[in-house]
This record gives structure tokens, C-alpha cells and sequence, in this order.
């Protein structure tokens, strides 16, 4: 009997930010009510779902280690953020946050973990789990940490101005995003553009 191995083919991803990118940011989301997702989130990502590229969150929740609202708020409000995309026929493939602190209130929360950004826990964890090549995927983010998170890997940072974005770009210093976006649905734009472009010339 001849044994078959079947290579699985990496895949390209998008992963996002939550808080400035995807949906209002209001400081800390202590509440699922303080939830609201940002005009065209649900266009943007529905263009990656319809192509079948992974959308995945990766998101810092460290309102949890602080005491300012229990863990399990967190599942609570991203149970909120897939209702609100699933009624514009959008959805994330999946969803990793980090509620880690160190020096946090919450003792089993108080960890200098590897998963908090611009550590890359998070981001390593979601390529091998999900079969996905850093080095052709992108990071969307409203902070210049999220870029840093990303480039770190091999992974292309875009700034969004929404959230912190234009803050961030005018006063933080020392890193340059790959691309500069208005907003997410920008942002998919320009990444699906850099997707067709890098095709086309593999393909030459």
C-alpha cells in the first residue's frame, strides 16, 4: 500500500484589532450597550470572507486584569460584535485576546505573558492553528504597537485613522505602516490590491 501525504497549502490572512479598528473606541468596553461597530466594518470584512481569506481578531483586553469588568464580559461582548457582522453577512473566522497584566488587580490575570501586543503569542498561536503564512498575511490596527506586533513576523502593518490612528501617527515615532488607511473598509481595499499585485508577479 503506497502511504499519500497530503501538503496542506499556507494560507494568507488578515488580522485585525478590535477596539479603533472594527468597532467605536471608547476607552475600555465595560459593557456589550458600549459596543458599536465603525461605518463599512461589515463591507470590509465581507469582501475578505467572500474570497475566502481568514479573518482573524487579535485583541488586548486588559480591562479584565485591571478589575474594571470580569473576563467573561469579554466572550459576552464579542458574542455582540459576530451578531452585529453576521447581520451585514460578515463573520470572523476567529477570535484571540489577551487579558493579561502585569501588575494587574486580578491575581490569576497578573502575568508578563508572551500574548500581550507587541508580543506575538497571539499572532504565532493563530498561524499555526489556522495553517497560515505570516509572511504573505497583513495586521490591521489603530495603534503603532499593532504594526510593530505584526512587522516583528513578517507580517504587513496597516494604521487605520480611526480609533487612536491619527494620534498615533502624528505623535508616535520610530515605526513606519506598510500602508496608511482612512478607515478598515480602506484598509481591505489596499491589502486586496497588494494581494493581486504579489499574484500577479509570482505568477510571471
Amino acid at each position: 500500500m503506497v502511504q499519500v501525504t497530503v501538503v496542506s497549502m499556507l494560507k494568507n490572512a488578515v488580522f485585525l484589532d478590535r477596539d479603533g479598528t472594527i468597532n467605536e473606541q471608547v476607552g475600555y468596553v465595560n459593557h456589550e450597550s458600549r459596543f458599536y461597530l465603525l461605518p463599512q466594518v461589515g463591507q470590509a470584512i465581507h469582501q475578505l470572507n467572500a474570497k475566502n481569506i481568514p479573518v482573524i481578531v487579535v485583541t488586548n483586553q486588559a480591562g479584565a486584569a485591571r478589575g474594571y469588568f470580569p473576563e467573561e464580559l469579554v466572550d459576552k461582548v464579542h458574542k455582540k460584535m459576530n451578531m452585529l457582522l453576521n447581520k451585514e453577512d460578515a463573520f470572523v473566522d476567529d477570535i484571540y485576546y489577551c487579558p493579561h497584566l502585569k501588575g494587574g488587580k486580578i491575581k490569576h490575570l497578573d502575568i508578563d505573558c508572551q500574548c500581550r501586543k507587541p508580543q506575538t503569542g497571539m499572532l504565532l498561536k493563530a498561524a499555526k492553528e489556522h495553517n497560515v503564512d505570516l509572511s504573505t498575511s497583513y495586521m490591521v490596527g489603530d495603534r503603532m504597537g499593532d504594526i510593530k506586533f505584526a512587522q516583528s513576523e513578517g507580517v504587513k502593518g496597516i494604521l487605520v485613522l480611526t480609533g487612536y490612528g491619527k494620534g498615533e501617527l502624528e505623535y508616535t515615532k520610530g515605526t513606519t505602516p506598510d500602508y496608511i488607511a482612512n478607515n478598515l473598509n480602506d484598509a481591505v481595499m489596499w491589502i486586496l490590491k497588494d494581494m493581486r499585485h504579489n499574484s500577479e508577479n509570482k505568477n510571471k
